[in-house]
């Protein structure tokens, strides 16, 4: 996955925010972690490590903590990998300007990743369970608006 577009809106010698990926850990699972975004918006930032990026949506409201409850997530370009460890104040004038803090962090395993669904068990903090991202299917094929939200444990059985 290319980290092309991640590095050509930011300005490395005014923000804090990671240039490089760091080399992938050995874990029990791949990286998941949402950060609470205060820039124009409040929003918070979905990232999902998947082919040595993070996979990255932002969420305008506050993540599903239960079953229920469906959030609107906006596909944003790939993150490398330590940006799930980035906190601090990305400067004005640049882009994203405005504090980022983790929300939650922890892991996530794939239960079923196509192109327009993803199914991940998350072992987070604060979120835990089965949660599924389903690609809305708009008019304009490069839409990046998909639903995010919590799985009743009883709905998905993994097959692998």
């Amino acid at each position: 996955m290319s980290l092309k577009e991640y590095k050509e809106k930011r300005n490395f010698s005014k923000t804090a925010e990671p240039i490089e990926p760091r080399l992938q850990k050995k874990s029990d699972g791949l990286v998941y972690v949402i950060q609470r975004h205060q820039a124009s918006h409040l929003h918070y930032d979905l990232r999902l490590e998947e082919g040595g990026v993070l996979k990255s949506w932002a969420v305008p409201k506050e993540p599903p903590l239960k079953e229920g409850i469906k959030r609107l997530a906006i596909q944003t370009e790939d993150h490398p990998l330590g940006y799930e460890d980035f906190e601090g104040i990305i400067p004005e004038g640049q882009y994203g300007a405005g504090k980022v803090e983790i929300w939650d962090k922890g892991i996530h395993i794939p239960l079923e990743v196509t192109h327009e669904k993803r199914i991940v068990e998350i072992k987070g903090k604060k979120l835990q369970g089965k949660y599924c991202l389903i690609k809305l299917k708009g008019k304009d094929p490069d839409d990046k608006n998909w639903l995010f939200f919590k799985l009743k444990n009883k709905k998905y059985i993994s097959n692998t």
